[in-house]
């Protein structure tokens, strides 16, 4: 039996960016993936996601004070 780290209720929402926002969101902020935080490909909150290294993720926090909030991060390989 395999345990799926994604529905542990302190893994945030993990989800892959689709090519459109990912150009929307690197020119919005004039930056390059490379100018974002890494996660790792190995990382068990994205591995059922099919992505590749050079991906964007996305990861959706909740907070009782600050709400919702977007964190993204540049697919790398270990």
């Amino acid at each position: 039996m395999s345990f799926n780290v994604t529905t542990h209720q302190l893994v945030y929402k993990h989800s892959k960016v689709a090519d459109a926002e990912k150009e929307s969101l690197l020119k919005r902020y004039d930056i390059t993936p490379q100018d974002l935080p890494k996660i790792m490909l190995q990382d068990p909150a994205i591995k059922q996601l099919g992505v590749k290294a050079g991906d964007l993720v996305k990861i959706e926090r909740e907070s009782k004070t600050a709400g919702k909030s977007a964190y993204y991060r540049e697919v790398v390989e270990g």
